[in-house]
C-alpha cells in the first residue's frame, strides 16, 4: 500500500495532470482534494488531448476509481458537462469509477455573479485576477457556514430555494455520492494504493502563497489530508511538480519575471496559456527560493520536473538561488508581500544544451549539460528528482532510478 500527494510547487500550471494521469493507472484510488473548477489538468494520450476540471487525472484508467473529495468546491453544471463530454469520447465515466463526495460544497449561480462583481470592485493593482467562476464565494461561504453542501440533491424540494435552477439536475448527480470519508479510509484500511491530486499549487495557497493574490483553499499537502479525510501519519511519500522555469497567471509579485524576448519564447515553446481560461501565462526563469519554500511547507520527498524540452533551445539559462533584500542577501521567502515585492534575484548561469530532449526515455541519455542542469536545481533545492517530463505525452518521461 501507498498512500501519496502531488502538489504544485510553483504557482500552478506545473503539469499535475500529467503526473497524476502518468501514476494513476498503479493506483486504485485517485482522489481530488481541493479548488474547483478553476483548474485545468492537461492530459495527452497519443494524438488525444484531454482538459479535465473538476474530475481527477486517473479518470482514463476505466478500472481506477476516481472520487472528488470534502475540501472541492464542486459546480455541478460544469461537472455534469464534463461527464458527458469524456462519455461522448468513448471513456467510462459512471457512479462505479466516479464517486462525489456529499460533504462537497456546492458552487451555486450567486456565488459566479459574487465573483464576478467583486473582482471589478477591486481597485487597479488589487486585482486578484480570479478565474470568474465562484470559487471564492463557495470557499467563503463554507467557512461562514452558510454554504450548500452537495447532500443537498439528496433533498431537493427542501433546498430548492438555494439551488434554484439547479434542482432540476438532482437525479442525474446523486447517483455518484458517497460518504467520502469512510469511503476512502475502508480503501486504507483495504491497503488500497491511493493518490490525493491537488490543483493550483504552493504559491497560491491561501496560508503559505503570496496572499492576497492566492486561490481560496490550500493546495499544499496540508490540504491534501483535510480534503480527502485521510490523516497525515498514512502519508508515504509527497510528490512536488516543478517546471523547469516558473510561470504564473494573474496578479501578484513574480521576482524571476522575464518581461522581454527570452519570456516571450518560453511562453511560445511551452505552450503557456491557460487550460482554463486561455490567457497568456508570465514566464520566468527558475526560482529555487520559491521551491525551496514549497518543499518545507509540504514535506516534499520527490522532485518532478516538468517541461525540461522547453529549454532545448536556450544558449544560456538563469537559475535563480537567492534574493537580494534592501542590499543583503536572503534565501528564503518573505512572508511580508510588499518585502517580496522588492526582492531582486540572485542568478547563476548555466550553459545550455541546444539540443532535442522531448524522445529520450533514459536519464543516462540526456545531454551533458541538461544533467548538469538537474543536479544544480537538486543542490539548490535539496531534494532528489525522480521523475522528469521532456514532452506532453506519457511516453515523453524519464524515471530517474
Amino acid at each position: 500500500m501507498t498512500i501519496d500527494i502531488i502538489v504544485g510547487t510553483q504557482w500552478g500550471d506545473e503539469g499535475k495532470g500529467k503526473i497524476t494521469d502518468l501514476l494513476a493507472k498503479e493506483k486504485d484510488l485517485v482522489v481530488r482534494y481541493q479548488g474547483g473548477n478553476n483548474a485545468g489538468h492537461t492530459v495527452v494520450v497519443g494524438e488525444d488531448v484531454f482538459k479535465l476540471h473538476l474530475i481527477p487525472s486517473g479518470i482514463l484508467f476505466p478500472e481506477t476509481i476516481c472520487v472528488i473529495g470534502n475540501g472541492v468546491v464542486v459546480d455541478p453544471e460544469v461537472l455534469l458537462s464534463e461527464i458527458e463530454a469524456l462519455q461522448a469520447r468513448g471513456i467510462k465515466v459512471t457512479p462505479a469509477n466516479l464517486k462525489i463526495s456529499s460533504s462537497a460544497h456546492i458552487i451555486l449561480p450567486e456565488h459566479k455573479e459574487r465573483d464576478k462583481q467583486q473582482e471589478e470592485s477591486r481597485a487597479e493593482g488589487q486585482k486578484i485576477g480570479t478565474t470568474g467562476r465562484g470559487i471564492g464565494p463557495a470557499y467563503v461561504d463554507k467557512i461562514n457556514r452558510s454554504g450548500l453542501r452537495m447532500e443537498a440533491f439528496l433533498r431537493p424540494e427542501a433546498n430548492s430555494k438555494r439551488l434554484g435552477s439547479l434542482t432540476a439536475l438532482a437525479s442525474r448527480i446523486a447517483p455518484y455520492f458517497i460518504d467520502s470519508i469512510e469511503y476512502i479510509n475502508e480503501a486504507v484500511r483495504q491497503k488500497k494504493n491511493i493518490l490525493l491530486e491537488g490543483a493550483q499549487g504552493t504559491m497560491l495557497d491561501v496560508d503559505h502563497g503570496t496572499y492576497p493574490f492566492v486561490t481560496s483553499s490550500n493546495p499544499t499537502a496540508g490540504g491534501a489530508c483535510t480534503g480527502s479525510g485521510i490523516g497525515p501519519t498514512k502519508i508515504d511519500k509527497v510528490l512536488g511538480v516543478v517546471k523547469a522555469y516558473t510561470t504564473r497567471v494573474g496578479e501578484g509579485p513574480f521576482p524571476t519575471e522575464l518581461n522581454d524576448a527570452t519570456g516571450e519564447l518560453l511562453r511560445q515553446q511551452g505552450k503557456e496559456f491557460g487550460t482554463t481560461t486561455g490567457r497568456p501565462r508570465r514566464c520566468g526563469w527558475f526560482d529555487a527560493v520559491v521551491v525551496r519554500h514549497a518543499v518545507m511547507v509540504n514535506s516534499i520527498t520527490d522532485l518532478v520536473i516538468t517541461k525540461l524540452d522547453v529549454l532545448d533551445d536556450l544558449d544560456s539559462i538563469k537559475l535563480c538561488t537567492a534574493y537580494e533584500l534592501n542590499g543583503k542577501k536572503i534565501t528564503h521567502l518573505p512572508g511580508d508581500l510588499e518585502l517580496l515585492k522588492g526582492c531582486k534575484p540572485i542568478y547563476e548561469d548555466v550553459p545550455g544544451w541546444k539540443a532535442p530532449t522531448t524522445n529520450i526515455k533514459k536519464y543516462k541519455d540526456l545531454p551533458a549539460k541538461a544533467k548538469s542542469y538537474l543536479k544544480k536545481l537538486e543542490k539548490a533545492v535539496g531534494v532528489k528528482i525522480t521523475i522528469i517530463s521532456t514532452g506532453a505525452r506519457r511516453s515523453e518521461t524519464i524515471k530517474v532510478k
